[in-house]
């Protein structure tokens, strides 16, 4: 970093991170109540400083360039770690708080038996929870909204996230009772692109792996329903409305109860790692890690 043209300070970082939040150089001189152009002169500080171009412009607009994605994920993790010390630093006497992050089938059948057990030892910590798909969570690890997550398959951000691996799990297909392929065991992946799916949104782990099977066999299909709760998916499945892939734990009792059946697909294995991750310059407290050791020793 070439220090001698500029200083670069931290209203330089919330600049920048504003914009591109908002996607406008005009949106976050309103929010941050300063002048259009000493928010573009703060951007060009930034660029000159550290020789690399964040945004392209285009007439009014600003696009984000690959750079700047980059500089954004340590510049707003940056600016979470100072929101927090600041909003915490009168209560790191106290009996201290956790804030998890979890997929959204995880947070319906993991977690309340990992906060149970971590609340029978620790009963004064505060745990705070935000909930969405994988790849949500995953961004609020990277801004330091949330101090680790539990999150399903497969993370985008090798480079500044730690994983450990928590429990392991597969993704099976099934359908319901009087579904014409409830006395159906194997079949093959080519064979049921026609069926109605019913799946999890995009961006959820589920979805993501099974697109990307998909993708690989050059099959595409447009689910006839999609939905963020499995709940919702498994009773859609349940009275016939189409077939679906579903973590195996999460259909386990009613595939043993004969409300769904499970078709083995072809040559396809779905099997994954659900994992612990957490931003790798994250100081873990020692409430954090007791927590992370739950996970990882309790049998489901």
């Amino acid at each position: 970093m070439n220090c001698g043209e500029y200083i670069m300070t931290l209203r330089h970082f919330r600049i920048f991170v504003t914009v591109c939040n908002h996607g406008s150089i005009t949106k976050a001189s309103e929010i941050l109540y300063i002048a259009q152009p000493s928010v573009s002169l703060a951007i060009k500080e930034l660029e000159n400083n550290y020789g690399i171009k964040l945004f392209d412009r285009m007439s009014r607009k600003v696009i984000i360039t690959e750079a700047g994605k980059k500089f954004f994920e340590y510049a707003s993790h940056i600016l979470a770690l100072l929101d927090e010390i600041e909003t915490s630093a009168n209560n790191w006497n106290s009996e201290g708080t956790i804030r998890v992050g979890t997929s959204i089938t995880i947070a319906n059948y993991l977690l309340p038996l990992y906060m149970n057990e971590f609340k029978r030892g620790n009963p004064q910590t505060k745990i705070y929870v935000n909930v969405d798909n994988s790849k949500k969570v995953e961004d609020l690890v990277i801004k330091n909204e949330v101090d680790f997550a539990l999150v399903e398959g497969n993370i985008h951000n090798n480079s500044i996230i730690a994983k450990e691996k928590f429990m392991n799990d597969e993704l099976v297909l099934v359908c319901g009772p009087n579904h014409p392929y409830a006395n159906i065991k194997e079949i093959d992946l080519d064979t049921i692109k026609t069926q109605d799916f019913i799946l999890r949104e995009k961006g959820s782990a589920n979805r993501d792996m099974f697109d990307g099977i998909l993708h690989l066999n050059g099959i595409e299909i447009t689910p006839a329903w999609q939905s963020i709760s499995t709940h919702v998916i498994i009773e859609a499945v349940r009275n016939g409305f189409g077939i679906s892939v579903l973590p195996y734990f999460l259909v386990k009792i009613a595939l043993d109860r004969d409300l769904l059946h499970r078709i083995k697909i072809k040559n396809i294995l779905m099997k994954r790692e659900y994992s612990i991750i957490y931003h790798k310059n994250k100081v873990l407290t020692n409430s954090m890690k007791t927590f992370m050791e739950i996970c990882k020793n309790t049998t489901v």
